[in-house]
């Protein structure tokens, strides 16, 4: 199947910097987005995404679908891709939305490849590769935090993320595996401290992050969860947001209360703190992989650490199945992409260059 075509749907900070990043690794690159959008190094097209036979006729001739869109319209847009014989990326954290194509990927053409972004995706291809080094793991824990460098307030936070994702992750329920029971808890709950780089935050239960790594790990690991990173104090002002004030009744106010209040901010910071913990060489051992990404000038503009990320690790997978690194059709779990060679990529390698340790 040949893949050089890629339609990049949704041209926000992450769809245009994935869009640009995939014309530099040698893509031939379309954007479509709602509104369309003028002076871009690559063509654009205005479409109605939520009119299946306009995006239909948008994606003529193309290979690859990759969704930087809000994650309520990816069934629709994963539906059409599996319905023209294209490989389909994207960006998600909702389960629901996994699930449908996860089952798409059944009868698919191509690769069906959601959860490719920060967490879920780079964080379970680190948690993995943790893991691998042991002759037995006893647990993989994943932490991640997207924050303002210089927080402010209560809650120390800034909406660098859409506003429907950090609402549904602080709302829905979390898939872990606890003392060996794959289980439900609730989110913001499991209040933990962890320092980065002598940083103190804390870390508290959000839904999707883990994406399908506890089906994975189940029956050979005694836990597993994935916790978001904040700011001392976040988390308390939240369970009073949600549950106290029952904004939780009404997630799309929610979402715009928090955004009004806490606006994104240039200068932001992603933090990394992910650890397993095994037996090597009959000796109980841990290893620990700890990042913190900052803004990074790429194609002469800088770029938020939250952008970048995302962006990047969607582009690396998208080089690898290009390469043959990775299977072509089907479905992929993050968790199964090998390190090294998503490092490798050129797109990956920004990880690296933009990484401190």
């Amino acid at each position: 199947m040949a893949f050089e075509k890629v339609a990049v749907l949704g041209l926000g900070k992450v769809g245009h910097l994935a869009a640009e990043l995939l014309a530099g690794a040698g893509f031939e690159v379309t954007g479509i987005d709602a509104r369309g959008l003028e002076g871009a190094p690559f063509p654009v097209k205005a479409v109605d995404i939520s009119n299946d036979a306009a995006l239909r006729s948008a994606l003529a001739g193309q290979h690859a679908v990759l969704s930087c869109l809000p994650y309520h319209l990816n069934i629709g847009v994963s539906t059409v891709a599996h319905g023209m014989g294209l490989h389909y990326f994207d960006l998600t954290e909702d389960v629901p939305t996994t699930n449908h194509i996860r089952k798409l990927a059944e009868t698919s053409a191509g690769i069906m490849a959601p959860q490719c972004g920060l967490a879920p995706g780079f964080i379970g291809i680190v948690g993995a590769d943790l893991a691998s080094r042991f002759e037995k793991v006893r647990s993989i824990r994943l932490r991640v935090g997207a924050l303002p460098q210089n927080p402010t307030g209560l809650l120390g936070y800034a909406f660098n993320w859409s506003p429907e994702g950090v609402v549904n992750e602080y709302l829905n329920d979390c898939e872990v595996i606890e003392e060996g029971t794959r289980k439900m808890v609730s989110a913001m709950e499991w209040l933990e401290t962890i320092y980065v780089h002598g940083v103190k935050l804390e870390a508290f239960t959000t839904s999707g992050g883990l994406g399908t790594m506890c089906e994975t790990y189940a029956g050979k690991i005694e836990n597993l969860d994935y916790k978001t990173m904040r700011y001392p104090g976040h988390v308390k002002q939240m369970n009073f947001f949600f549950h106290e004030l029952l904004m939780r009744e009404n997630r799309a106010e929610a979402g715009r209360i928090l955004t009004n209040a806490k606006p994104p901010v240039d200068e932001d910071v992603v933090y990394v703190h992910v650890a397993a913990e095994g037996w090597d060489g009959g000796q109980l051992k841990r290893k620990e992989f700890v990042r913190a990404y900052y803004p990074l000038e790429i194609n002469g503009t800088r770029r938020t650490a939250i952008a970048w990320t995302t962006s990047a690790s969607v582009v690396a997978v998208i080089e690898m199945v290009r390469a043959g690194t990775l299977p072509a059709k089907g479905f992929l779990k993050q968790e199964d992409i090998p390190l090294a060679p998503w490092q490798a990529t050129r797109t990956g390698a920004l990880y690296e260059a933009g990484a401190r340790r």
